[in-house]
């Protein structure tokens, strides 16, 4: 694939993203997709992602802005940089109570991409710095 092929893939993502397009977003997806989870696990697969968003839609409201997104020449690997702007809202397991809190969270995010979809995705923010913005 090439670089400005992946770049375009990487766009379409966040873009499906932002717009609530949760089949559109899955759809970029390889079958066997690698979801590595931020300072979490690893899990396997695009009915496992789905989940994993559904989880997430319940609990949380994003947005990402300044995204920039990056590829190398043979376009088999790529990385973005964004800031997540949110609102939690539902407790999720394990984390602080939801109040309808906001926040405001640099991000990033690395990408394998394999045969047009993407193969790979593993998610970076600083959980200390949400975690102390959500506390107030």
């Amino acid at each position: 694939m090439a670089q400005q092929d992946t770049l375009d893939l990487i766009g379409r993502y966040y873009a499906a993203f932002n717009a609530g397009d949760r089949e559109g977003f899955l759809a970029l997806l390889a079958d066997d997709v690698i979801h590595d989870i931020n300072q979490g696990g690893r899990e396997i697969g695009r009915d496992a992602f789905r989940r994993f968003l559904e989880r997430m839609d319940s609990a949380y409201a994003e947005q990402l802005k300044n995204i920039v997104i990056m590829a190398d020449e043979s376009g088999n690997r790529a990385a973005a940089e964004f800031i997540v702007h949110g609102k939690y809202l539902k407790t999720d397991e394990g984390l602080p109570e939801a109040k309808g809190q906001t926040y405001i969270l640099p991000a990033g995010a690395f990408f394998e991409v394999r045969d047009g979809k993407v193969s790979r995705i593993s998610n970076y923010y600083n959980l200390e710095d949400w975690l102390k913005q959500v506390a107030g």
